[in-house]
């Protein structure tokens, strides 16, 4: 039984989107709930991994219905591709781990994840004149050395400088691992404070010299739960 994300039982019917195949629906015990998609198997899920097409839709689709709940109430999203081997399997987890998922669904109550991409700035190329022969060359060569490791330096304590302003204008922050060049810090803010982040990225985001970077939209706290 694919499933898509707990939620906190609630009285107020919730506005169900498309899964991946068919509507998703509603299956809980007395306080949590899950939002699943009965016909999506394992072994269906399994088989989309040869169909490359098929399975990017598929992603798209589980994001789609998490952010389309997220709109709509607090929900704990799971990784693309959570199954579990019946409904009675499932009911048993819920059961099993209630507290715990009503006490996160608390913790996230009204938050919001924010990713904020910092990419580096490359320093200005300084091509050595083909003109230059002998000592002068290496000494070109060493002062182009040098202007680089000075750039890196004041790169990397700009960086921390990002950090921990954005952090003490958080509640909370995560660091990514390293993608490529880029690097990304995830935000957890009150959503009734996203006019206020919004304010102190843009005041803030000219006044750095050796990074550039993007505010992304409110997200389900995907990089926070720990379950």
């Amino acid at each position: 039984m694919y499933t898509y994300a707990f939620l906190k039982t609630s009285t107020i019917p919730l506005t169900l989107p498309s899964g991946i195949e068919n509507p998703v629906q509603t299956i809980g015990i007395a306080q949590v709930s899950a939002i699943v998609e009965p016909e999506i198997s394992e072994s269906k899920l399994n088989a989309l991994q040869d169909q490359n097409e098929a399975l990017i839709q598929a992603v798209l689709a589980h994001d789609r219905v998490l952010r389309e709940l997220f709109l709509q109430t607090t929900i704990l999203p799971l990784r693309f591709g959570t199954c579990f081997a019946s409904r009675q399997g499932l009911l048993t987890h819920l059961d099993a781990y209630q507290q715990k998922y009503l006490e996160a669904i608390a913790r996230f109550e009204g938050k919001a994840e924010y990713t904020l991409k910092l990419v580096p700035i490359k320093i200005a190329d300084t091509s050595i004149s083909a003109e230059l022969k002998g000592k002068d060359y290496f000494l070109a060569k060493k002062q182009q050395y040098q202007a680089q490791l000075e750039w890196q330096e004041l790169q990397r304590k700009e960086r921390e400088t990002i950090i921990q302003q954005f952090a003490t204008a958080c509640s909370q922050y995560r660091l990514s691992s390293n993608s490529g060049d880029s690097e990304k810090i995830y935000l957890l803010v009150d959503r009734q404070n996203k006019d206020q982040l919004l304010e102190y990225f843009r005041n803030r985001q000219s006044q750095y010299f050796y990074w550039q970077l993007t505010l992304g939209e409110a997200l389900p706290p995907y990089h926070f739960l720990e379950i």
